[in-house]
């Protein structure tokens, strides 16, 4: 009898293509979503090909990362960060951040909240 759990492989779940309008060459798997039933938080699977960006961008959920491998940049706020295998970034709602792939292209790991964690803004916050 099931009581609403998913255990599967990464590879069963469809990549798609990031928003055209978020960046070019990142896709993204919906590991855990709504749709499986989750209630509090959604575990996602972006793979970034090599020399690629995720544009800027804010919203009112915060973001937990966990690099999986390769390398690259983020940008949270006013400052960026070397990123690479085995970091964690947390990103706080309405901060403007972006990623931006090495050479050898990178993967993360990025959960999300169902539900907005702070009041949405027009501008994203200066930090």
């Amino acid at each position: 009898m099931s009581c609403g759990e998913k255990v599967a492989h990464y590879s069963s779940v469809v990549e798609e293509p990031v928003p055209e309008d978020m960046g070019k060459g990142v896709t993204i798997r919906w590991l855990i979503s709504e749709k499986d039933g989750a209630r509090s938080f959604y575990m996602r699977l972006f793979k970034f090909e090599p020399n690629t960006h995720i544009n800027a961008h804010f919203h009112p959920w915060e973001h937990e990362i966990f690099v999986l491998e390769g390398s690259g940049r983020v940008r949270i706020g006013g400052k960026t960060y070397d990123i690479s295998e085995g970091y964690f970034i947390y990103i706080p709602p309405n901060v403007e951040h972006e990623y931006w792939s090495g050479s050898e292209g990178m993967r993360v790991l990025c959960m999300i909240p169902a539900r907005p964690t702070a009041e949405k803004l027009d501008k994203p916050l200066e930090c």
